[in-house]
């Protein structure tokens, strides 16, 4: 396995952790026009992700962080964030969520993965990924590229 390709580690990562949602698809968008958007997690992340309100990320170190999401029910979680080109991965105690990106031949192959993180909670992830996960996926690739082309 090449562990420099971003994409391969999440895909494998997304199967280890029995990901409800994991898409994977390719844009035809430049490869910096996409990680423009993947890596402005707190103008972006709102925009990707129907339930949340906001993502506050401090300054500070670039490649890991803490940050505080909000959801639009007012909910609190605490994620720390390893960022760096090509690769997002955000854990908090109950979800791991993570987006990777690499240039690819006429434009950008792009991932993106959403997993609970207690063994408990893996029931629930499954119907999930049977029910939704699929179309969630597309449909936030879909808004990546979006907000790509508004950039």
């Amino acid at each position: 396995m090449n562990s420099s390709d971003p994409v391969l580690r999440l895909r494998v990562l997304a199967a280890g952790l029995h990901a409800g949602l994991y898409a994977e698809e390719h844009l035809a968008l430049p490869y910096d026009r996409v990680w423009t958007v993947v890596a402005d997690l707190e103008a972006e992340l709102p925009h990707l992700v129907p339930f949340l309100r906001e993502f506050r990320v401090p300054p500070g170190d670039p490649d890991r962080k803490r940050a505080l999401a909000v959801g639009r029910s007012g909910l609190t979680e605490s994620f720390e964030v390893r960022l760096s080109p090509g690769w997002c991965l955000m854990q908090s105690r109950l979800i791991v969520g993570g987006m990777a990106a690499v240039p690819e031949a006429g434009g950008t192959r792009f991932a993106v993965l959403g997993a609970t993180r207690p063994t408990a909670l893996r029931p629930a992830q499954w119907i999930y990924g049977r029910l939704l996960g699929e179309r969630r996926g597309r449909a936030f690739t879909r808004r990546v590229a979006e907000r790509a082309v508004l950039r």
